[in-house]
C-alpha cells in the first residue's frame, strides 16, 4: 500500500477507546466516525475517539492503559494531562491460553562455533572480569593491549582473525556491599560471564582483600579451572598484573584462534529481547516485528528471553494465561509481588517508570508501555520463570527477572546465556553487550534515517504500510541468522559492548 493512502491515525484493536497518530496531526484532522483532532496532536501520541468519564478506564491493544482523570471528549488529546494509573483486578487464568508450539519442518541453521563442551558460539572473544572496581582499571589496560585503532588501523590481533576481541568487563561494586542476595546476585553474574560459550577463555582479576574475593567466587561458582584467576596485591601490583595479563593472553590467542564456523541449527539461538528509548511506535511496529521473529525461533526449536519485570508489571496477566503449568505462571505472579513491595519499601512507584523520553514520544502509563513491550515476547507459551543471571536451561519463551534499565537487564540475559540480542528503540538508544551481538531495531523511519549508523533494523516502514508486521519479523529472524554467522551488526562495528556491562546492584553500599 502506498503510503500517501494510509489514514492519519492507527487503531490497534476495536475495543480502544483511542487511535495513534500516524504523523503529527493538526487541528481538525478527521481521525474516526465524526470525530476530528481538537489540537495539535504530536506524531505517536494518542486521540480519543470516544467521550471517557473522570474514573473510567482508557483501552489500548484492547487491554487498560489507564483511567481518566477528567472527563475526555472524542477527539482530545490523550496523555499525562487527562490519563493516570489506576487499580484494577486481573483475571492470571493459568495456562489458559498456552497451546502447542507448532515447529518448522525444516529448522534453520547458522554457522556456528561448536566448543569442545558442545555448547555454541556466535562470537570468540578472551574475556577479562573483574571481582571489584579496584581491580577495573588493571583488566581495562589489558584489553587496551589487544585493541584495534579505528583511526590509525593498528590491529594488535591481525594475526588472529577468528579471534573478536579482548574484552574487558569491570563494574562499580565488590566491596563495600552486603552479604546474602547482594553478593551470590554479584556472584551469579560474573560467573554467568565466565561460562559463556562467547569466551574461549577467560581472566578473573580481583585486588585481594574485598568482599567479593576471587576464591570464594570460583567455589561458590564452580569456575574452578575454567580460568586464570589473579589478585593485585599477591601479583605485586598493579604493572606486574597487567603484564601477567597480556602474558596469558598472548599464550592463549593460537588456541582461541583454532576454531571455525560450521553449520548448526537454529535451536541453538538464545536470543535476549530487549527495548530502550520507547515510544508510541514501539509496541506498534518493532516490538510486535521482534515478537513475530521470536515465535520463528521458538518454531526453529531455539529459545527468546524477555526480562524488565517493572516493564511487564500490568501485562503479567496476559503471560499467565500462557504459562505452560501453574506453576510458573505463580513464579512470574510472585515477581510482580517482590516488584510492588520493594519500590514501596524504597520510596518509589512503578508508575515512576515509563521516562521523560518515553512520555515524550507518546507513553503515558507502565500499563500501556508494558502492553507494548511484551510484544516482543510474541505469542508461545512461557515455559519458565528464572532469577536474575540464572543459566537459562529451557526451550521456548522464558522471562528473567531483571529491572527495567536495560543495560541491566541485557547483563542478566546474556549472563543467563544468551548468544544473541535484540533491542527495540523509538527514541534512539545506541546499545552493545560483548560477548554478545546487539541488533538494533528502530521503531520509527525519521530515526532510522536520522541515526542510521547505529541502527540494523528500521520497522517504521510498517507504519507507512510498506510491510506488515510478519514481513519485517521474517527481516529480523534472516538478521539473527546472519549476525550469529558472524556478520558484524552496527553496534559491533562502533565497538559498544564492554562499559554497558551492568550487574544490578542490591543492598546498602557500606
Amino acid at each position: 500500500m502506498d503510503a500517501v493512502t494510509q489514514p492519519p491515525v492507527i487503531r490497534l484493536n476495536p475495543e480502544d477507546g483511542v487511535v495513534i497518530a500516524r504523523q503529527v496531526l493538526p487541528p481538525g484532522t478527521p481521525v474516526g466516525a465524526g470525530v476530528s483532532t481538537a489540537a495539535r496532536i504530536p506524531a505517536g501520541h494518542k486521540i480519543a475517539v470516544r467521550r471517557h468519564g473522570k474514573g473510567e478506564p482508557v483501552r489500548r491493544y484492547g487491554q487498560i492503559i489507564g483511567f481518566a482523570t477528567e472527563e475526555i471528549l472524542p477527539g482530545q488529546w490523550v496523555h499525562t494531562h487527562n490519563l493516570a494509573m489506576g487499580d484494577f483486578s486481573r483475571d492470571y487464568a493459568f495456562g489458559q491460553d498456552a497451546k502447542p508450539t507448532e515447529p518448522v519442518p525444516v529448522p534453520a541453521t547458522f554457522q556456528g562455533i561448536v566448543r569442545a563442551d558442545g555448547r555454541v558460539a556466535t562470537r570468540n572473544y578472551i574475556g577479562i572480569i573483574t571481582s571489584v572496581n579496584c581491580s577495573a582499571h588493571v583488566a581495562e589496560l589489558i584489553a587496551l593491549a589487544f585493541r584495534r585503532n579505528p583511526l590509525t588501523g593498528e590491529d594488535p590481533l591481525a594475526a588472529w582473525p577468528n579471534v573478536d576481541g579482548v574484552v574487558a568487563l569491570t563494574h562499580k561494586t565488590g566491596c563495600g556491599m552486603t552479604q546474602g542476595e547482594p553478593l551470590a546476585l554479584l556472584r551469579r553474574t560474573l560467573g554467568g560471564f565466565a561460562r559463556h560459550a562467547n569466551f574461549s577463555h577467560v581472566i578473573a582479576i580481583g585486588l585481594g582483600c574485598e568482599v567479593n574475593q576471587i576464591g570464594g567466587l570460583l567455589e561458590e561458582q564452580r569456575l574452578s579451572g575454567r580460568l586464570r584467576n589473579m589478585a593485585i596485591q599477591e601479583m605485586g601490583g598493579s604493572r606486574k598484573t597487567v603484564q601477567a595479563g597480556i602474558d596469558f593472553v598472548r599464550e592463549v590467542l593460537d588456541e582461541a584462534n583454532r576454531v571455525t564456523r560450521q553449520p548448526v541449527p537454529a535451536s541453538e539461538l538464545c536470543v535476549a529481547l530487549q527495548c530502550g528509548g520507547s515510544d508510541g511506535y514501539s509496541g506498534i511496529t518493532a516490538n510486535p516485528a521482534l515478537g513475530a521473529a521470536s515465535d520463528l525461533v521458538v518454531r526453529h526449536g531455539g529459545t527468546v528471553i524477555l526480562s524488565e519485570s517493572p516493564e511487564t508489571y500490568g501485562a503479567e496477566h496476559l503471560f499467565t494465561r500462557r504459562a505452560v503449568s501453574p506453576e510458573v505462571g505463580q513464579k512470574l505472579v510472585d515477581v510482580m509481588h517482590w516488584w510492588e513491595e520493594y519500590t514501596k519499601r524504597e520510596g518509589a512507584e512503578m508508575d515512576a517508570n515509563p521516562s521523560p523520553g518515553n512520555k515524550l514520544g507518546g507513553l503515558t502509563t507502565i500499563l500501556e508501555k508494558s502492553l507494548g513491550a511484551m510484544a516482543k515476547a510474541g505469542s508461545t507459551n512461557l515455559v519458565d520463570v528464572v532469577r536474575y543471571a540464572e543459566p537459562v536451561t529451557k526451550k521456548g519463551f522464558v522471562f528473567m527477572d531483571t529491572p527495567g534499565y536495560d543495560p541491566v537487564g541485557a547483563t542478566g540475559q546474556v549472563a543467563g546465556g544468551a548468544n544473541l540480542l535484540c533491542f527495540t528503540t523509538g527514541r534512539g538508544s545506541v546499545f552493545g553487550c560483548k560477548p554478545t551481538p546487539s541488533i538494533k531495531l528502530a521503531t520509527n523511519t525519521p530515526m532510522y534515517e536520522r541515526m542510521e549508523e547505529d541502527m540494523d533494523v528500521n520497522c517504521g516502514t510498517i507504519v507507512t504500510g510498506e510491510e506488515t508486521v510478519q514481513q519485517v519479523g521474517a527481516r529480523i529472524f534472516d538478521l539473527m541468522l546472519a549476525t550469529a554467522s558472524g556478520q558484524r551488526t552496527k553496534s559491533e562495528a562502533f565497538d559498544f559492548g564492554a562499559a554497558e556491562f551492568a550487574p544490578w546492584v542490591l543492598g546498602a553500599t557500606m
